[in-house]
């Protein structure tokens, strides 16, 4: 719900993005005969990035510096978004101005209307919000015609898109979310580590008590005999981390649970170094699915974020949820198909025991330990 305008000092006080929060934006058009209605939420973070909202340098923007700078924002905001019917184009205007909270922040929301020259049978939009500033920008959109809502996503290769207005396939969405599933897991360096601080003792075992300490390692792990132990480890792990955020990302997605964005990120991010730290000290050195699990079930809110926030009614979520969470496994599969037969190969070697290994591990846990920092307090000091 957007917030009174009078509540809005209290919640106007931002501080930096997330690591793992993509740029997103949220446009909602509804489409009636030659009439376009509109919504569009922009992180508030992201104009400061770009047309700098912060006037007094304080590190804080309140309700005045937004409120000032509305016509500057409208501008900026409507000369990167075009529509059309049939290729006539729809002039549009900005109505009103609030704000809301979204999961990783405050947002401007500007409300636009536009009168098109006829009524046409397919509408074409041009999105090109900040893709200048940030490539891996997302414009998340919600469109309605005639009861029908479909969803579309745009992006520095799909920036100019066209709906056909009495057509509305769900096979589309599918691949659409499909294809921000594979980009946001290949995109969310924290998963990506944790899943590979998990995997990198996939072909190693640990060594037999009183067996002698093998060069290199640390916490007694020695290399595996044959790919096949390594190859159903590795399947373990991928299906238990599977299963547990497919659970929690439809909770999530679905509105049945929420968790705080910042607990969220913050726990992501103490999953990844405690899953690096027994790498190298291991407390569970077998059944190692069980912590995929277990953290699993904490990474699919985090995954959930970007399909929560754009509040798509339940049956067209449902389509957009499950092509999400397929997108997802494929970025994964792809990840794991790279990773086991390199490592498997180069398993005996001190390159993988000592550089890979250890400190690839020990570059895992630092890494996670600025991220947890800069989310559990409230800091950006990292480049990512």
């Amino acid at each position: 719900m957007i917030r009174a305008l009078g509540c809005l000092v209290l919640v106007l006080c931002t501080g930096s993005a997330f690591a793992h929060k993509p740029s997103d934006s949220y446009l909602s058009i509804s489409v009636d005969g030659v009439s376009l209605h509109g919504q569009w939420d922009i992180a508030l973070r992201d104009l400061d990035f770009a047309i700098g909202l912060d006037s007094n340098g304080d590190g804080e923007i309140t309700w005045g510096e937004v409120r000032s700078r509305h016509q500057e924002i409208a501008a900026y905001a409507l000369a990167r978004l075009t529509t059309s019917l049939d290729g006539v184009p729809c002039p549009l205007r900005a109505t009103q101005y609030l704000v809301d909270l979204h999961s990783d922040g405050t947002y401007a929301v500007m409300r636009f209307e536009g009168v098109c020259a006829k009524t046409g049978a397919a509408l074409e939009i041009g999105y090109n919000l900040f893709f200048d500033l940030d490539p891996q920008h997302k414009g998340l959109l919600r469109l309605e015609y005639a009861g029908a809502t479909r969803t579309a996503i745009f992006s520095p290769d799909t920036a100019r898109q066209r709906f056909e207005l009495k057509s509305a396939s769900r096979f589309m969405q599918f691949i659409d979310y499909g294809r921000e599933g594979v980009w946001h897991i290949w995109k969310g360096f924290d998963h990506i580590l944790f899943l590979l601080a998990l995997l990198l003792p996939a072909v190693l075992v640990p060594r037999a008590k009183g067996a002698a300490a093998q060069p290199g390692l640390i916490g007694g792990w020695r290399p595996v005999d044959a790919f096949k132990p390594a190859f159903w480890e590795v399947f373990q792990i991928v299906t238990a981390f599977t299963i547990a955020h497919s659970i929690t990302l439809s909770l999530a997605a679905l509105s049945v649970i929420t968790l705080p964005t910042r607990l969220t990120e913050s726990a992501i991010a103490l999953s990844v170094i405690l899953a690096a730290l027994n790498n190298l000290y291991p407390l569970f050195q077998r059944r190692r699915w069980m912590v995929a699990f277990s953290f699993g079930l904490i990474h699919g809110f985090g995954f959930a974020s970007v399909l929560a926030d754009l509040g798509l009614p339940r049956d067209t979520l449902l389509v957009a949820l499950v092509g999400f969470n397929v997108g997802v496994e494929v970025g994964q599969l792809v990840i794991v198909s790279a990773f086991l037969p390199s490592a498997f190969f180069l398993r005996r070697t001190g390159f993988y025991q000592r550089l890979v290994f250890i400190g690839g591990s020990g570059l895992i846990c630092m890494l996670a330990t600025g991220w947890f920092i800069e989310r559990a307090f409230n800091l950006k000091f990292l480049p990512f």
